[in-house]
Parts: C-alpha cells; structure tokens; sequence
C-alpha cells in the first residue's frame, strides 16, 4: 500500500510553515513598527486598544475646540480692554461738558465725539472671528446689534438670543465660554428698562445731554458712565478667568494625549529590534532546514514496487 504522505515529508512541511509564518510576523513588525496590526494578531487586547483610540479621537476634537475657544477668548478679551479705554474717554469728555465754561458749541462737539464712541462701541459688540460674531450667542451669524445714525437712539437691537455654548475640560465637567452683546453692552432689569450699568444708555444719555446742553443731565450722565466701565470690567475679568481655565485645560489634553498614546504604543508597537532578530534567525532556520531536507535520501516509486 502507497502512503499519500510521507510522516517525515509532512513533519517537515509543518516545520517550513511554521517558520514561514514566524519569517512574515516580524517581517511585518520590522516594516510596520507594529505588533497588531489586525484583530487575530491579539484578539485579548482589541476591546482595550480600540477603546483607548476612541479616547483619543474625543481628546483631538476636545483640544480642537479648546483651541477655537481661546481664540474667541482672546479676541473677547481684546474688544473689552478697548471698549473699557473708549468708556475713560467718554468719562472725560463728561467731565469736560459738565464744567460752567463749556457753552453749548462746545457740547455740541462733545456730543459728536461721544456718539462717535457709542458707534465704536456698537462695532465692539460686533466683534468677528471668521465669520462668527463671538458676542452673538447661539445666533452667531448675525450681530445683536447695528447702528443706525436717522434713530434718536442709533443702537439698533437685531436679536437677543442666549448663549448656551460650553467648552468640555478635559479633566471632567464644562465651563461657560461667553457672553452675549447684551450681557456686556446692553445690560437690561428684569422690566427690560436699561440698568444703571447699562454701556449702551450710558453712552447715549450722555449724547443727548451734550446736544440739549443739559448740565445736570451731563452731571447724572456720569454716574452712569462709571457704573457701565464698571461692568465693562467685570465682564472682561470673565474672559480673563476663562482664558486661564482654556489655557489649563488646553495644558491637561496635551498631557492626557501622551498618556494615551503612550498606553496605545505599549499595545500595539512592536520591538523592532527583537523582531529583527527574530526574522533573522527565523531565515536561518528555513536555510537550515532546507539544506538539510536536501540531503535527505528520498523514496521513489519503485521503492513500493516489488
């Protein structure tokens, strides 16, 4: 009887596979620098390597927005420090239209520099980073407020709508990352009448006394000046503290981002040099075994022929 396959043949094929298979593995770890490259390569440690991507992923789009984030922040930032230097001014001109030797012409031209300063202040309120107004809450394609010069009161409302965004801190939890126009310009009670901190009226009083030459109202209009820069530093106290919460946060996703991928390399990475050796001792064993299987004496056919 013919045996299909000889015992020392097939021992031998088993060998040269798994040694060819040995030869592919670090072959692919030399070339790659990886020691998973695919689910069977260590289907024990998946679950854990594709949940630590998905953590990486999410840290990505956290520092993305942190960063967007700080960019609005400082632009913020920027609007209120000049708006706060345009609030000093129209102080001063107060002052200087509330003295006895100012004459009516001279409050007159007062009133043009402070409506003129209003108008800036209005186009601090529409503060633009690419395309978006950051002063505009939820609705930040279009600015709360214009100026319209034919209205008795030029600070034309558009719309009013909340801010609700937030920024994710890494660390766990969210923080507020703005205010709205309103909040900082046009601060209202709970009538909606304009409070005494209120920027916008403060402004606008004072223009309008300037125009009638109302001493005591340019008198009064002073108060309110003071209580709107006020305000107007709170509010930029705000986004300085929410630039160091950006800053900190931006700070721990730089840190959580090296430990994941650190935990990812020490899954996933192969040991090059190990693999090196491994390949090359593994080529040595098929060079080996092939020279030896040469010098193996072979059965033919008319060895099982009698």
């Amino acid at each position: 009887m013919i045996t299909n396959v000889d015992p020392q043949n097939a021992l031998f094929l088993n060998g040269i596979d798994r040694i060819q298979s040995e030869i592919s593995q670090a072959s692919n770890q030399v070339s790659s620098g990886l020691r998973i490259t695919v689910a069977s390569d260590a289907p024990d440690q998946i679950g854990t390597l594709l949940q630590l991507r998905a953590n990486q992923a999410h840290n990505t789009q956290v520092q993305s927005n942190i960063t967007l984030a700080q960019t609005d922040a400082q632009s913020a930032d920027e609007a209120l420090s000049a708006s706060i230097q345009l609030m000093d001014t129209a102080t001063t001109l107060a002052s200087q239209g509330a003295t006895a030797s100012s004459d009516a012409t001279t409050r007159a031209s007062l009133a043009q520099q402070v409506q003129s300063i209003l108008q800036q202040m209005v186009s601090n309120s529409q503060t633009n980073v690419e395309g978006v107004y950051i002063f505009s809450g939820d609705q930040s394609d279009t600015p709360q407020y214009t100026w319209d010069s034919t209205k008795a009161n030029p600070v034309v409302t558009q719309q009013t709508t909340a801010s609700t965004g937030v920024v994710e801190n890494p660390g766990g939890g969210t923080f507020q990352s703005s205010l709205t126009a309103r909040q900082i310009f046009d601060d209202q009670d709970a009538t909606g009448a304009p409070a005494t901190d209120n920027v916008f009226n403060a402004l606008n009083t004072l223009a309008t006394a300037l125009n009638n030459n109302d001493t005591a109202g340019i008198t009064n209009s002073i108060t309110l000046l003071q209580a709107a820069s006020v305000h107007l530093n709170t509010s930029e106290a705000f986004y300085g503290n929410l630039e160091d919460q950006l800053q900190n946060a931006s700070n721990y996703a730089s840190n959580y981002s090296v430990q994941l991928q650190t935990e990812i390399s020490n899954i996933q990475d192969a040991d090059v040099t190990s693999a090196a050796t491994e390949l090359t001792a593994a080529n040595t064993q098929l060079q080996a075994a092939m020279e030896m299987e040469g010098q193996l004496p072979h059965s033919s056919l008319f060895n099982y022929l009698g």
